[in-house]
């Protein structure tokens, strides 16, 4: 009777876990990023609204109404888990559309959510938190504002000509062949909202840019929607400033400025073509990937499954990439881990540098996702995926295999040991091989390159990390520079910076009503049992439950708990511990700016290494597209989503998470920055979730004992890997992205 009753229980958690991947499979659909084909439907609907008046992206004027971005819109939380959670209808598809009103009396920008998708008939306003204005000056540059700002560096250089010809050795802005220059522009655009200036960073135009100033920066206002009223309002050439163009040659005629004549000692330092000696075969290729019977996980549009893992991807065209639904053994760990924001905030003595804050999502960072190279960005073996977005554009642009998902090998146990016995001799080898799998994406903003990647471990553990690579941005030497840099080069600052990245982490423990504890130790001084002449001093667990959200507010330059944890408290394991998961950072980061200045607005969450709040679908974002050109005023103020303090005790939770880490340019950042020791991120990792390490169930096992006639006696449960080589497939890349 008790092994039929034991049969049933097994065969009823079993339907479960069944029904729990069907249903998440079933529910992935709801995170995938918009098909060409709504796209193209949502754009169809909005131009045949005729009090509209939309115009195209790429119409020359910016006196226009126009679509600037489209991108999925989220379903609401409890809407989405009635279909993952009980195979429940899913939620209309809705796309979220940012709308440029500039032909009209007074400009614009509006959101909308359009639905249904794939067949649109209605749409609304979509609004932010506090039902915040958004100011048509903090929107993002397009192409064809860009179009005129290149019209007016071509006037500026042209009356600049003799001076920049002698300055760089015959280099032009215009009418040139191989010997053009080109430029750089800044961000914040201005000192304060309402502005639209940008300084301009004048360069050569060889491979890597970036590293050649050539001490020219200018100063333009392109507030006005007419680009025939622009203007220059300042000049920097080599450490002085001028009013005018006019000024500038003036003095440089009469020889009251230092005139510069740089030479080079050769325009290839920011190349990657090999110089120098090296030791390594060059007749051999060095190690590679393989899968010797084939891949080992599983990918369905945008669902993938993998030793247990499960979850659902997307990547935002404003932000970059994030995993919804994340489960393991069927039970969700996270409902979303998101990437939020990125930003590089400099120093410098020129006038571009020490106004250099960098918010890369005001870039649109996530339609950044340019193509992977196999074997280098990504094993070859590598499953790579097409990314598809509608930025500035007036069709879905394709990026060629911008995504790949692998396993790989850690080349490093997951567990192990030995264990010896006397005079040489051992009684048993047990070793677990480490595999994993890697979720992969990167976005190229300019100069920097970050590589984000998930990373889902055998044993429940999952990593967020990110590495930097890319050029550094650098601006012309001067003296004073080396307070806010080094020199990498002839004429050239690597320019100290910051880099703080964020995410937003919906994490489930065992459910949804979750509770926030800190663990830290703290020495206590007791008497000793056995010798009570003696004490004994050790540390002894302290743990702290913050009950509201101002108290799970971590500030920068405080000191911050070791272990932190979500937990559900009505849940427990086998030995009577609430059920948890722990956050373990992996960062340096710290403060950019003080509270409250100016720019430091737009970046409230950069405060906080860690803060918990209660989920709201109104706070589901911790920036915005439009924070680069109006962090003073911002739409979304991470920091309102903490101020009215909510109760956080058994409720369902979420944790935004800082990481980073100071970048002081080195000459070893030429000709780019590497990524050794500049990865940064966190990991989630189960703490009393289960009963012992899931890792158990791995048939990646090795039990190594002692058999007959000295010969070990070697246990496995999976086959040995002999003679398999590499992907058959011979090297392949495009590199191109077009519309389609």
């Amino acid at each position: 009777m008790k092994l039929l009753c034991l049969l049933q229980l097994v065969c009823l958690a079993g339907g479960s876990m069944s029904r729990a991947r069907e249903w998440a499979h079933h529910g992935a659909a709801m995170f995938a990023d918009l098909t060409v084909q709504e796209m193209k439907a949502v754009r169809a609907y909005l131009h045949g609204i005729p009090e509209f008046g939309l115009t195209g992206a790429r119409n020359m004027t910016l006196k226009k109404n126009s679509i600037l971005l489209m991108e999925l819109h989220l379903p609401r939380k409890n809407e989405a888990l009635r279909a993952l959670d009980y195979g429940r209808a899913k939620p209309p598809r809705q796309a979220r559309v940012i709308v440029l009103f500039g032909n009209q009396t007074q400009p614009n920008i509006t959101e909308y959510i359009v639905t249904p998708l794939p067949s649109p008939n209605s749409h609304e306003v979509k609004t932010f938190k506090g039902n915040k204005f958004i100011d048509f000056d903090s929107r993002p540059m397009t192409a064809v504002e860009y179009s005129y700002l290149d019209e007016i560096l071509t006037k500026v250089t042209t009356k600049l000509h003799k001076v920049l010809f002698e300055t760089t050795g015959g280099f032009s802005f215009s009418n040139c062949s191989d010997r053009c220059l080109t430029f750089s522009d800044i961000a914040p655009r201005g000192l304060g909202p309402g502005e639209r200036r940008t300084w301009i960073i004048m360069q050569k135009l060889v491979d890597g840019y970036f590293i050649h100033p050539i001490g020219f920066e200018i100063l333009i206002n392109h507030h006005d929607l007419d680009p025939r009223n622009w203007s220059l309002e300042k000049v920097w050439y080599n450490g002085m400033y001028f009013d005018s163009i006019e000024e500038l040659l003036e003095k440089y005629e009469l020889g009251s400025v230092e005139k510069l004549k740089l030479q080079y000692d050769s325009d290839l330092y920011s190349t990657y073509i090999p110089r120098g000696h090296s030791n390594t075969p060059i007749n051999i290729n060095g190690p590679k990937l393989v899968e010797p019977q084939g891949q080992r996980y599983h990918v369905d549009r945008n669902f993938v499954e993998y030793a247990g893992w499960s979850f659902a991807y997307r990547v935002r065209s404003s932000a970059g990439l994030q995993v919804f639904d994340l489960r393991f053994n069927g039970e969700r760990i996270a409902y979303e881990i998101s990437l939020q924001e990125a930003i590089a905030f400099y120093s410098g003595d020129t006038p571009a540098a020490m106004q250099t804050k960098y918010m890369d999502a005001g870039w649109a960072m996530g339609t950044s996702t340019y193509e992977l190279a196999p074997g280098i960005d990504c094993p070859e073996i590598a499953t790579f995926v097409d990314l598809y977005h509608y930025f500035d554009t007036d069709k879905p642009v394709r990026y060629r295999n911008a995504m790949c998902i692998f396993e790989m090998t850690a080349a490093l146990p997951l567990r192990r040991h030995f264990d010896f016995s006397t005079q040489g001799e051992f009684n048993f080898y047990e070793g677990v091989e480490n595999t994993l799998l890697v979720l992969r994406t990167t976005s190229t903003v300019y100069n920097y390159d970050y590589i984000w990647d998930f990373l889902f471990y055998q044993n429940g553990v999952v990593e967020v990390k990110v590495s930097a690579t890319g050029y550094i941005h650098a601006t012309f030497f001067t003296p004073n520079g080396l307070h806010y840099g080094t020199k990498v080069h002839n004429y050239v600052l690597g320019n100290l910076h910051t880099h703080l990245i964020h995410y937003k982490v919906d994490l489930d423990i065992a459910g949804r009503e979750n509770s926030f504890e800190t663990m830290d130790l703290k020495f206590v001084n007791i008497t000793n049992p056995w010798s009570p002449e003696n004490y004994i001093v050790q540390s002894k667990l302290q743990k702290t439950e913050h009950k509201t959200e101002r108290s799970a507010a971590f500030r920068f330059g405080k000191k911050f708990p070791r272990y932190v944890h979500f937990h559900n408290p009505n849940k427990k394991n086998k030995w009577g511990h609430q059920r948890s998961y722990r956050i373990q950072h992996n960062s340096n980061a710290n403060s950019v700016l003080p509270k409250g200045w100016k720019e430091e607005n737009g970046i409230s969450w950069s405060r906080y290494p860690l803060a918990v709040t209660r989920h709201r679908d109104s706070e589901a974002t911790s920036s915005s597209i439009y924070a680069q050109n109006n962090p003073w005023e911002p739409v979304v103020y991470f920091e309102d989503y903490i101020r009215n303090n909510e109760n956080i005790v058994n409720q369902d939770l979420v944790a935004w998470v800082t990481v980073g880490f100071l970048h002081i340019p080195h000459s070893e950042d030429i000709p780019n920055t590497a990524t050794p020791g500049n990865a940064v991120g966190f990991l989630l990792r189960p703490f009393n979730f289960f009963d012992e390490d899931p890792s158990v169930a791995s048939r990646s096992t090795i039990i190594v004992r002692p058999g007959e006639d000295n010969k070990p006696k070697v246990q496995r449960w999976t086959p040995e890997a002999l003679n398999y080589c590499v992907t058959d497939k011979p090297f392949s890349y495009n590199g191109t992205f077009a519309e389609v």
